[in-house]
This record gives structure tokens, sequence and C-alpha cells, in this order.
């Protein structure tokens, strides 16, 4: 993406002045939100003025099965698929992503690990 840099020197109230990027960036691009595990370094005062919210992934993922559960679905699948070295069982693959913070996640996806 082009075309945010020159926002970075405007963004205000960011803790970590070297997250000021994402900001600009989310903000160019018209994102209603920024997904990250590191919600401390974008609290709620520094994002409004920019029309923006965090969202942790395990909530954003946990969201999409609302949205589309099959393609959810279907994404998990594919992406367990891919590993081949070594490949990993359902359960494997869904401590892996709890171990990951996305204990929502799993917790959902656990009721369809036979289609997975």
């Amino acid at each position: 993406m082009t075309g945010f840099k020159a926002l970075i020197p405007t963004i205000q109230g960011c803790p970590d002045q070297d997250d000021r990027h994402v900001i600009a960036a989310a903000y160019h691009c018209h994102a209603d939100a920024i997904v990250t595990f590191n919600l401390k370094d974008f609290p709620p005062a520094a994002l409004v003025p920019y029309g923006l919210e965090t969202i942790h992934p395990d909530d954003f993922v946990r969201y999409q099965f609302d949205l589309d559960l099959a393609k959810v679905l279907e994404s998990v699948r594919i992406c367990r698929a891919r590993l081949k070295n070594p490949p990993k069982s359902i359960n494997d693959f869904l401590d892996t992503l709890e171990a990951q913070s996305l204990p929502k996640t799993v917790a959902e996806l656990r009721r369809y690990s036979a289609i997975l």
C-alpha cells in the first residue's frame, strides 16, 4: 500500500510512536478496525479520532463464523491440509491455534472437527 506515509507524523495519542504507521495505513485505506494481539498499543482514545477500533484476532475470526460459516470452515480445512511436514491431526491443529491465543475460535471449530 502506498500513500499513507505522509500521514504518520500527524497521528497523535499512540502510546508507541513506532506504531503510528499502522494507524496511518488503516485510516488511509478506510479500514474500520485494526486486528491485533497488541491491544495495549492501540487504545480506543488513540483510534477514535480516526474512526478505528481494535479487534483481537480471536474475536475477529469468531465474527467470521457469523458472516460465512462455510467459508471459515473451508479456509481452516485448507490451512490444515497445507501442513505436510509434519501433517497435523485436527486435534493437534486446534491445540496449536489455542496456544496462539485463539480459544474462542478453537471452541467453535471443535464443534466441526469431524469435517475439518
